[in-house]
């Protein structure tokens, strides 16, 4: 990898607490050149030396997916370089392959820690070390899916949200919890902070059904929805439902009580220190629960189909809680299974993870399959699976 240069929109979309497709859009079309022009000086190469262009073109959002197909068809056709079209999805899993049989200088890499006491041991991928077959954990702030990856370019998908997304999940329970965009990072750094004000042992596994009366503060408060379904799917609307009814019913109970009025949808930011102890309360539990789903089903997953590596990735592969949490049960539920993940700077959208993708690709070509000149009629899809 010789250059990897992300323009990013966080600071646009705080504007409007979210993603507006159109904003998102014309950001694409004034940032996109510019972009390519950095990435080129970074990687001391002219455009004339690429070998391949490749670009994510399904699934997302269409404005934003147009603007950077029509750039890379636009730029195969001037300089007669091959053009492949990548699926974002799989883009996202060969984040774990950046770096391969490269320098790894800059990447953090160390060996699972057998003391249980200690979580924050874990490996970081390097994609030679990958071995088939796997299970992959893709959850982002579009989608959440459990894949089961037999090789290269051989995907099956054993589960799916059947409604938010783990990282939509984050953002809407922010936007409950008045903390700004995007949720993720903010509801993972007030729930760290509960954590260090209140130490609880991070090694246990919180299933719900077999807690009694669970209570606010201790990580099992809220519904780990699906968790005993039998199957590989996701559901984090109740969850985040649960979240809404019991802020509402927090602070409005506290101007009942004549407690400063504090509130999601309801009133003023939260202002006094209890009041800040109760958000992060909130956030603690919130991320407990999506942790403790997710990781679950992951484990259950691997246990099943006799997975020899464990993986995750997209945008809530960053998340610091899930990393150790994984690396925590496999440990010590499947001690001889490898778990990989990628470097966090990689887990959010970028370009390095669609060239590693496209890389395997090409790799698997015929000598006539890369010589044949692209086909450039393929269209941009807002959903496409593996």
């Amino acid at each position: 990898m010789l250059s990897n240069v992300v323009a990013s929109q966080i600071d646009i979309h705080k504007k409007t607490g979210g993603v507006v497709p159109e904003v998102a859009s014309r950001a694409h079309v004034e940032q996109i050149l510019p972009v390519i022009e950095e990435a080129l000086k970074k990687a001391n190469v002219s455009l004339g030396k690429i070998d391949y262009i490749a670009v994510t073109h399904a699934p997302g959002l269409i404005g934003s997916l147009l603007v950077g197909v029509n750039t890379a068809k636009t730029l195969s056709a001037v300089l007669d370089k091959p053009l492949l079209p990548i699926n974002h999805l799989e883009g996202h899993i060969y984040a774990n392959f950046i770096n391969q049989n490269q320098d790894l200088a800059g990447l953090q890499r160390i060996k699972p820690d057998s003391n249980p006491e200690n979580p924050n041991k874990i490996l970081i991928n390097h994609g030679s070390e990958f071995k088939f077959p796997a299970i992959v954990l893709l959850v982002s702030g579009g989608h959440t899916s459990l894949i089961l990856m037999r090789d290269h370019g051989k995907y099956k998908t054993l589960g799916e949200t059947l409604d938010d997304a783990a990282g939509e999940a984050f953002d809407k329970v922010a936007r409950v919890l008045e903390l700004p965009y995007p949720g993720g990072p903010n509801i993972s750094r007030m729930a760290e902070e509960y954590r260090r004000k209140f130490p609880i042992s991070n090694f246990q596994f919180p299933i719900k059904s077999q807690i009694q009366n669970p209570k606010m503060g201790d990580g099992n408060f809220f519904p780990r929805s699906m968790l005993d379904s039998g199957n590989f799917n996701f559901s984090f609307s109740g969850l985040k439902t649960a979240v809404l009814y019991k802020w509402q019913e927090e602070t409005v109970g506290a101007t009942l009580r004549g407690r400063p009025h504090s509130g999601g949808h309801i009133g003023p930011p939260l202002q006094s220190g209890q009041n800040n102890n109760l958000r992060e309360m909130f956030c603690y539990e919130f991320e407990e629960a999506v942790v403790d789903i997710l990781a679950t089903k992951t484990l259950s997953a691997a246990k099943r189909y006799r997975a020899k590596t464990v993986s995750i990735c997209g945008g809530v592969a960053a998340n610091k809680r899930l990393r150790e949490e994984i690396s925590l049960r496999i440990q010590k539920e499947l001690p001889n299974t490898l778990y990989l993940i990628p470097n966090t700077k990689f887990c959010g959208d970028n370009a390095a993870m669609v060239a590693t993708c496209a890389s395997y690709q090409v790799n698997k070509k015929t000598k006539k399959q890369k010589n044949k000149k692209s086909n450039l009629d393929f269209e941009v899809m807002s959903n496409k699976e593996l």
